[in-house]
């Protein structure tokens, strides 16, 4: 934390979650802050607990202990919809998309606008639909073909605006980049731009580096369940970042946490 974030309140704060399945503890006393229009990366190898401890943010997990605050109140949040109830939308690697029908009414799924005749109002749907993708993407166009047919980003894209649409504040991206082209990653990395210059904040989970060092504020690694460091990116090099995600080892510039190695002093 620097002089600027110690002079404002955390969108999010996450104290000494834990989570165990069986005997088997995934996340172990995790603490981390999110701030408006901050992107915070984590990143860790598979069974780091990353993706365990943003699902207890999203509701799809519930934690054993911790507690988790938004915006300075203390949160409960036991299922996706109290996640929802706080600003927070996920947005999974899978996208969680109908592939058959268009961008409206994925952007509208399950919670579709009717007309005072209990119709799906269509003409509404997609006018508001137009409204949040020209806020993200304005060169898209495809509002009329079934998503299935559209680029990796621009599903990207329709997930987004499906998110923000409904005001949220507060975005979980995993693996955004994941099985996308150069110029398709190049356009996810434009959408989190301008998600940022909106404030929103943005927990992003990646196994890429190089996205996070393009695209994050600071960076989270874990490892084991815990964290070994928190650090902005221009504080650390790619490679301090590996030897937290792979050793253990918390560089100068990171701020350690309780899974940093310990060096043994002579």
């Amino acid at each position: 934390m620097d002089a600027t974030d110690a002079t404002r309140t955390p969108l999010v704060v996450l104290r000494d979650i834990s989570v165990s399945f069986g005997g088997v503890r995934a996340v172990d006393q995790v603490s981390a802050e999110l701030y408006e229009g901050e992107v915070l990366g984590i990143v860790g190898h598979n069974g780091a607990g990353k993706s365990t401890l943003v699902k207890v943010l999203s509701g799809a997990c519930k934690r054993d202990g911790g507690t988790i605050a938004i915006r300075g109140e203390d949160a409960n949040i036991d299922n996706p919809r109290d996640a929802r109830r706080y600003g927070i939308e996920t947005i999974y690697q899978t996208l969680a998309l109908a592939d058959n029908v268009d961008a409206a009414a994925n952007i509208f799924l399950g919670r579709e606008l009717k007309t005072r005749w209990g119709t799906l109002d269509d003409l509404a749907m997609e006018a508001q639909a137009r409204s949040v993708m020209g806020r993200l993407n304005p060169h898209f166009a495809r509002f009329k073909d079934p998503v299935k047919s559209l680029s990796g980003g621009q599903r990207q894209s329709v997930a987004i605006a499906r998110a923000i649409l409904f005001n949220a504040r507060i975005l979980i991206m995993d693996e955004p980049t994941a099985a996308l082209g150069p110029q398709e990653t190049a356009q996810v990395g434009e959408l989190v731009r301008k998600l940022k210059a909106e404030r929103i904040g943005i927990i992003l989970i990646s196994h890429d580096i190089h996205d996070l060092f393009d695209l994050a504020d600071r960076i989270c690694a874990m490892k084991n369940g815990r964290v070994v460091g928190t650090a902005r990116v221009s504080d650390v090099s790619k490679d301090e970042v590996l030897g937290m995600i792979i050793l253990g080892k918390c560089p100068p510039g990171a701020t350690p946490g309780p899974g940093a190695m310990v060096l043994e002093t002579r």
